[in-house]
């Protein structure tokens, strides 16, 4: 059956920034800087990792699979943000929207995971020392990754399938920024139940048992690191960790108020800045704190300069 049949509106019309009637050139320099900021810095951290054989590590392996999210991320929402601002038209097609929805939510449910098996790589090189070449071998790495991508993608598509199946009645405004799942339910008139049953098993398959994993894997490395005598030793233990848990809080933090905030005293202005933040700001500042609070990306960075001068 056509999808186009399925549903009687042939676009949407997106809330979010409809009631800025003035300053929407400083909102389009914005987003086109963070935009920028987040190509150009995530483009930075994968050119220093497959350049720098120091960086050769699965830590860095998997931070590499995360900057490519984190591109896809802000390449999935802000050219479509940029370009209905500068037209001055906010609506985006039935079909790209689904096609927004599914990428959205396919690097949403993958990074969830790549977050989860950083988090056991730091448990492994901590707690596990002498075992750590074995349990995070190049094929156990490669391996992981694979299935991790499979999974995000099988996970969206089965969504995106659903999605494609509901019925919109005329209404067409989306109380949101992009296409993401939650905000076209709610303007659904029927055939909500096998969206909302799929969402309440991915919030556990996808949301609540990588961040157990995280917060398991952190709770045995946190008790290696105070059986560690000396303060130096354990500065040293504890920087190898702080970068990923800054962005952990930040993704699972933003992402539960995005995703599981209460129905009760919704705001469409605080809605659309918790979107900003959870989908746009965070990946641009992920290579930040990692540039800035990792000392071998940051002495990596400083080693591609000097070659850089020197040229």
């Amino acid at each position: 059956m056509d999808v186009r049949n399925q549903t009687l509106v042939s676009e949407f019309i997106f809330l979010g920034f409809s009631n800025i009637t003035h300053g929407q050139v400083y909102l389009i320099l914005v987003f086109l800087t963070i935009y920028l900021v987040t190509i150009l810095g995530n483009i930075t951290i994968i050119t220093l990792i497959v350049v720098d054989s120091h960086l050769h590590s699965p830590m860095y392996f998997f931070l590499c699979h995360l900057s490519c999210l984190d591109i896809c991320y802000s390449s999935v929402t802000v050219p479509k943000i940029l370009a209905n601002l500068l037209l001055q038209r906010h609506t985006i097609s039935y079909n790209h929207c689904l096609t927004q929805m599914f990428f959205l939510m396919a690097c949403s449910g993958s990074e969830c995971w790549f977050l989860a098996i950083m988090a056991y790589d730091r448990y492994a090189a901590i707690c596990q020392p002498l075992h750590y070449s074995h349990l995070m071998s190049p094929r156990v790495c490669m391996q992981a990754a694979i299935i991790i991508w499979i999974w995000g993608f099988l996970d969206s598509a089965i969504h995106a399938a659903l999605a494609s199946k509901l019925r919109f009645c005329g209404d067409n405004q989306i109380h949101h920024i992009f296409c993401d799942l939650p905000p076209l339910l709610k303007i659904a008139c029927d055939d909500k139940f096998a969206s909302e049953i799929a969402i309440h098993i991915a919030t556990f398959f996808v949301g609540l048992a990588p961040f157990l994993f995280v917060a398991i894997s952190y709770f045995y490395i946190l008790a290696s690191i105070l059986r560690i005598h000396s303060n130096s030793g354990r500065r040293k233990a504890f920087s190898t960790c702080s970068s990923h848990m800054l962005v952990v809080i930040l993704f699972f933090g933003n992402g539960s108020i995005n995703y599981y905030q209460p129905s009760t005293g919704y705001s469409l202005e605080s809605d659309t800045l918790i979107s900003t933040m959870y989908c746009i700001v965070i990946p641009m500042m992920n290579p930040l704190i990692y540039s800035l609070r990792n000392q071998e990306v940051k002495r990596a960075l400083q080693k591609a300069m000097e070659s850089h001068r020197k040229v």
